[in-house]
């Protein structure tokens, strides 16, 4: 099973949090590039959707596409 985190969703969330990127990465221990490679996948898994949301506080539902 794979999620695809939807661009604008994101956007919104990141915004919300008041962190950059950087930041939100370096709150779950990941690289900024990692970070990045999945939040632009097309194909991400639900582990890494799910690090991405608890980095910017929300949860998955809100920034996956559906």
């Amino acid at each position: 099973m794979s999620l695809t985190i939807d661009d604008h969703k994101f956007s919104i969330a990141l915004a919300n949090s008041g962190m950059t990127i950087g930041e939100a990465a370096e709150r779950v221990g990941m690289s900024r590039q990692r970070f990045h490679m999945i939040v632009n996948s097309k194909r991400a898994t639900p582990q890494a959707v799910g690090k991405v949301a608890a980095a910017l506080g929300v949860d998955v539902a809100e920034i996956i596409q559906q």
